[in-house]
């Protein structure tokens, strides 16, 4: 970290002026700023040549800012690459606005920009503009950031829930609930006898890799708030057919799980920000999942369910004992 005058985050780092200036300089633009930047300006030009793009923005807010797993650094870029990679694009350049808390350390403002560089090298995607803004002491929770995304669409088919059919495959790219189990692990101060880490991770490379094999991807969709349940509820809906999904094909790690247990929450709606599902044609199954397993992240990718059609759009769960029940999409936050 480079030597800066002052322990804390000012409400003059925000005024525009000096202090603003020097701070963008020595923290962001030290940390990400494009190394073939020719000009400062209040925006950023972009050669695009595809035909097809998709454009994406979202805003960042956790607590604790740092857990194990990564920082709201790290959730920021992944999570715009992960939206973007949903629709089939593979993202190229970002912004990332920040608004600071005055009294917010310097320090650790310098680590989530670390983070943030690492994460967008990582991923091969540039932070091309952004801004800084300051609030009163108070009136803010430490930091928050919003970012935008681009990407180039590389499918000429469209990846949409309409596109869903009666009789689709449905896989997860791997175990289900370790982001918001290490966040509340965190926040709420337990111990448990294994450290839960989040998943956050880019799903570009994942999908892209599917896209260029030839598997026909229907529709896809990354389980982050919400959870599983709450992501296939919103498809089911949207597509107006039955999802049914077997419990016990459902990968869950067994700390994630005891965890869950304990504090009397189901995993299938505890957040994730490394995992995506896909609807693909039952034929393609395994070529899919040997594609998956390739991949760090995607090593305990699993066929989950199918597609059928019902009288109302609805998601069943099957249990190991050959029970069902219906699935419903939460009205807040799951409670124990």
């Amino acid at each position: 970290m480079p030597k800066i005058d002052y322990d804390r985050i000012q409400l003059a780092h925000g005024s525009g002026g000096l202090m603003m200036q020097r701070l963008i300089e020595q923290i962001f633009r030290s940390t990400f700023a494009s190394k073939d930047e020719k000009h400062r300006h209040d925006a950023a030009v972009i050669d695009i040549t595809a035909k097809r793009v998709a454009f994406t923005t979202d805003s960042y807010v956790v607590d604790p800012l740092f857990f194990p797993g990564g920082d709201i650094g790290t959730l920021a870029v992944n999570g715009t690459i992960n939206d973007l990679a949903m629709a089939g694009a593979v993202a190229i350049a970002m912004s990332l606005s920040f608004i600071i808390e005055e009294g917010f350390l310097v320090s650790d403002l310098w680590k989530i920009s670390c983070s943030i560089a690492s994460a967008a090298q990582k991923a091969n995607v540039s932070i091309v503009t952004g801004d800084t803004k300051v609030v009163d002491k108070g009136k803010g929770d430490g930091i928050f950031i919003n970012s935008s995304g681009i990407g180039i669409v590389s499918s000429d088919k469209e990846i949409l829930p309409s596109r869903i059919q009666e009789g689709d495959a449905i896989i997860v790219n791997g175990d289900i609930g370790r982001h918001g189990m290490a966040i509340m692990a965190v926040r709420e101060g337990l111990n448990f006898e294994s450290c839960i880490e989040s998943d956050c991770a880019p799903l570009s490379f994942a999908v892209q890799k599917l896209i260029t094999e030839g598997i026909d991807i229907h529709c896809l969709r990354d389980l982050t708030r919400g959870g599983l349940a709450s992501a296939l509820n919103e498809i089911a809906d949207q597509a107006g057919l039955r999802i049914i999904i077997n419990e016990s094909d459902i990968p869950v790690q067994s700390e994630v799980s005891s965890a869950c247990e304990i504090l009397g929450l189901d995993p299938l709606y505890v957040a994730n920000e490394g995992k995506f599902i896909a609807f693909i044609p039952q034929d393609q199954v395994d070529k899919a999942l040997s594609i998956m397993k390739n991949f760090p992240d995607s090593q305990k990718a699993s066929f989950v369910g199918v597609v059928e059609r019902g009288s109302l759009p609805e998601v069943l769960l099957k249990s190991p004992l050959g029970s069902s029940r219906i699935i419903t999409m939460l009205s807040g936050d799951q409670l124990p």
